[in-house]
Formats: C-alpha cells, structure tokens, sequence
C-alpha cells in the first residue's frame, strides 16, 4: 500500500509539469446565453465501505474550477443530491493537494456556508443554467448514478443548448444520461475520468462500487486518458466537457469559457 501511495506521489509532483489539453471536435458558435449562472453540483456521500477516513467533495475540483469562471465574471450556484452540507474528503485537505487559494476559501466563513447550504437537485430549475459542472471525490460514486432529479437537471441544460461539464469520478454524472432519441449521451462521444490506473494508483480499488473507465467504456463513450496517470487532462466534444483527474479542473473550466466564447462549440 505505501509502495503504491509513494509511486502516486511521484507521478502527481512529475506531472505538474504537465498539461494536456484535447479538443475532439471544433465547430462554429452556436448560441448560449452568456448571463445565466454555472450549476456546480456535489456528492453528500462520505462513507467508505471499508475505510475508517471519509470521502466526499474533492475540495480542489471545486475551487480550481470556480476560481477560473467566477473570475471570467460567472456566477456559480451550489447544489448536491440531497442539498444542505457537502462533506470533504479528508485526503483532499492534505498538504500534498493543497494550494494557497484553496486554503483561503476553506478560511472564508461564506465560503463554508455555501457548502453547508447547498440546494437540493430536486429543486433546481435547470432553465435558468447554461452549465452544469459535476465535481468529483469518491463520494459521486454513490449517489450521482442513479439519480432522476440529476439527469432531468443535467438532460435539460444540454438539450436547451447548454455545457455538460465534469471531473474525475464526477463524470459518472454522465452515466445515465440520455439524448432526445433515448441513446445514451456519452454513446460514440469523446471523453474522458478517472483512469483504471489511477484508481489502482489511489489504493481505492477494493473501495468503489465500480471502475469508471469500464463503466463509461461499456456506455459506448470512446474513452482516452492522458500519458501519465494524475497530471492535467481535459476533452472537449462540442457541448461536453470532462478531465481526466484532480489535476483537470482548471483545464476543465477553460474549456467551458472556450466553448461559452463559442471556440470549440458543436451542435
């Protein structure tokens, strides 16, 4: 287990130095109503089966991503399945995933109660969104498959011309989603999460309810994964935007400004 932890490290702190960024598919702008807020959506879930430590949000695939669209001059609005308090995975508060700007929101009282306020899905109206972004932690494992009140949120805002954004495990938001014609969304798309690899890399295996990649892999998506495990990987395929890993936020919110900017827009 250390062994395998000390290998993951070297890899995060080689990678660094890294970024990848993939566009899969390109087309003129379409148009999206650039005044509507960014819908960021959250776990509630932090139990392992297992493990004495918790899971939960992944404190960076939060604040990475706000801090790029809320400084491009978006809102952003909190929700999770159940609404009310987000829990943090307590590994993501280490020193070894850390920043600075992360420390200071975790120090901003307001900050703190947004995520101990969230809304409940069930409540979201989607039309007033033209994003929903799904952030990662182990948590989503468990409670973002499989929930109506998600899809129905998430299917509208895409078919209403909006970004399907994700990172990480948050992409299995992804999984049950659906298009006009009762195919699956991911089905033949571009796209990319949290790798087999990394998983292994993590010490999770025995952990998650299932392996993302394979999941996404027997949806149909045409699944790709950056050179190296736990360094910045991002696909944008017209209206879909995912990364890879922990590393990915920033690059995902990139993508979502680009394609708001209508530079990597498909219909």
């Amino acid at each position: 287990m250390m062994l395998k932890l000390l290998v993951s490290y070297a890899l995060l702190l080689i990678g660094g130095a890294f970024m990848t960024f993939a566009n899969a598919q390109t087309a003129p702008a379409g148009t999206l109503a650039k005044d509507r807020p960014i819908l960021v959506i959250m776990t509630n879930h932090a139990r392992y089966p297992s493990r004495t430590d918790t899971t939960g949000l992944w404190l960076t695939e939060l604040t990475h991503f706000t801090d790029v669209v809320e400084a491009a001059g978006y809102t952003t609005v909190f929700a999770s399945p159940k609404g009310g308090a987000v829990p943090l995975d307590e590994r993501s508060l280490g020193w070894l995933y850390m920043d600075k700007a992360a420390r200071k929101h975790l120090q901003s009282p307001a900050f703190r109660a947004r995520l101990q306020n969230t809304l409940p899905i069930a409540e979201v109206d989607p039309s007033r969104f033209g994003v929903i972004y799904f952030t990662g932690g182990h948590g989503v494992m468990w409670d973002f498959p499989n929930n109506p009140d998600l899809r129905r949120v998430a299917e509208t805002i895409y078919r209403q011309g909006g970004i399907v954004a994700a990172v990480c495990h948050g992409v299995a938001g992804l999984l049950d989603l659906k298009d006009e014609q009762g195919q699956w969304l991911i089905q033949g798309k571009h796209l990319t999460g949290f790798s087999d690899r990394e998983e292994l890399l993590s010490g999770m295996k025995s952990q998650v309810p299932f392996f993302l990649e394979d999941r996404l892999v027997s949806r149909g998506a045409k699944y790709r994964k950056g050179w190296l495990p736990f360094t910045s990987f991002a696909i944008t395929e017209g209206r879909l935007v995912t990364g890879q890993n922990p590393q990915s936020p920033k690059a995902v919110a990139e993508a979502v400004l680009a394609v708001l900017a209508g530079d990597n827009l498909a219909r």
